[in-house]
């Protein structure tokens, strides 16, 4: 069984509704409102709330960091690559993203936290080479973890042929990329693909992507981190896709991109 701490991923989870919530135990040790509140919103949504010493809580969550609370999750339900294509019941352009064997667990948090704030129709990640979602990654992504619809690949080059088949465009972050991320048009069915720490995309993954972005670095470092580096695509994305709903005049620019007369490379290859 999973374990979740802190107060905010533990109230999300709760908000969340998943099913996945089994029970929290609050510190005997910490009585204040806010910890009350928490337990009032556990019983109210008919999750079974007991009191433990506060060292049987660190004992369980492997930190001195719970703020007096820890929640007992039941096996994660990981969705497929056919459950995330199935088209959006709004019409809406679709927007994922995939991470190519990220490992580090708080890069993993800060990466959901920011696709849940960014509205992203799902993320994919890959089985193996991955950190896994755990109470770590939940509490760094301050319970977006819970909300946000999460698909384990086995492998992740064939997942993206199979979104290129459904017409959505694989676009992946690399230093060496052209052109800049600001030029490209989001406003159209894709998928942002990120790589791993340090190395990157893996090399047949680079080439499954229809095109390579690059964020523009002005001082002495290469790249960003890529937890930071994602964030700041994300939010282009949202900003272009909302612009794009207040009008629908595509730019020429970012349409001769995203948009052009002839099939592009890739795009429902193999």
């Amino acid at each position: 069984m999973e374990v979740l701490y802190g107060l905010h991923p533990v109230e999300e989870a709760i908000r969340a509704g998943s099913g996945r919530l089994d029970r929290i135990s609050v510190a005997r040790e910490r009585r204040d409102a806010k910890l009350d509140r928490l337990s009032s919103l556990a019983r109210s949504a008919g999750v079974r709330v007991s009191v433990e010493p506060r060292d049987q809580l660190t004992r369980v969550a492997k930190t001195e960091a719970h703020q007096g609370v820890v929640a007992y999750l039941r096996e994660r339900a990981f969705l497929t690559i056919e459950d995330l294509l199935v088209p959006a019941a709004d019409g809406h352009h679709r927007f994922f993203l995939a991470l190519d064997g990220l490992e580090d667990p708080h890069n993993l948090g800060a990466l959901l936290r920011t696709a849940d704030g960014v509205g992203v129709d799902g993320v994919i990640l890959p089985e193996r080479r991955s950190a896994p979602i755990t109470a770590t990654v939940a509490k760094t992504s301050a319970g977006a973890s819970e909300h946000i619809r999460v698909a384990r690949v086995t492998n992740l080059v064939r997942s993206l042929e199979q979104m290129k088949k459904a017409n959505i465009w694989v676009i992946g972050l690399d230093e060496r990329g052209t052109p800049d991320y600001t030029d490209f048009d989001f406003a159209t069915d894709c998928v942002l693909v990120l790589g791993r720490e340090g190395a990157g995309l893996h090399d047949l993954v680079k080439k499954t992507c229809d095109h390579l972005l690059r964020i523009p670095m002005a001082g002495q470092v290469s790249s960003l981190n890529v937890s930071v580096a994602g964030a700041v695509v994300m939010y282009e994305a949202m900003r272009q896709r909302q612009a794009s709903k207040l009008n629908p005049v595509v730019q020429p620019k970012l349409a001769a991109l995203a948009k052009p007369a002839k099939k592009p490379k890739g795009l429902g290859s193999i």
